[in-house]
C-alpha cells in the first residue's frame, strides 16, 4: 500500500510540477526576495535554491547581529495576511519560505506580495542601524 501511495504521490508530481515550472518558480521567487534585499537594510542575505529559499534577518547591515525580534514581527505580520513562512539558522533569523512545488507564478506573485508588505512594516517598525 505505501509503495502504491509513492507511485502516485510521484506521477502527481511529475504532471503537475515538471522541473522546468519548479525552476521557473523557483526563479521568480528568488527575483522578488532579490528585489527586497536590496529594499530593506533588514535583510543581511538570500540564500537557497529552486522553491526553498531563505531569508537572514539582522539588526546591522555591517556586523549582520541576528535580529530575532524582527522575525517574530515579521512571523506575526504574515501570518495576519495569510503566509505562513518558518524560521531556522542558529540564533532564528533565517526566515525558511518554502511554497509547494506545483506552486503557479500568481501563488509566488501572491507570496511576494504579502512577505513585502510585512517587511515594510517590520522595517517601520524594528529599523536597523
Amino acid at each position: 500500500v505505501s509503495t502504491a501511495a509513492s507511485l502516485a504521490t510521484i506521477e502527481v508530481i511529475e504532471e503537475e510540477a515538471p522541473p522546468s515550472h519548479v525552476q521557473e518558480m523557483g526563479d521568480r521567487l528568488r527575483a522578488g526576495l532579490d528585489r527586497f534585499w536590496e529594499k530593506y537594510p533588514l535583510i543581511g542575505e538570500v540564500r537557497g535554491k529552486g522553491l526553498m529559499q531563505g531569508i537572514e534577518m539582522v539588526t546591522d547591515a555591517q556586523s549582520k547581529e541576528p535580529a530575532v525580534a524582527a522575525v517574530a514581527q515579521l512571523f506575526e505580520e504574515t501570518r495576519a495576511r495569510g503566509l505562513l513562512i518558518g524560521k531556522g539558522g542558529l540564533y532564528g533569523n533565517v526566515i525558511r519560505i518554502a511554497p509547494p512545488l506545483t506552486a503557479t507564478a500568481e501563488h509566488v506573485d501572491e507570496a511576494l506580495m504579502i512577505l513585502d508588505a510585512a517587511l515594510a512594516q517590520v522595517h517601520e517598525t524594528q529599523g536597523v542601524n
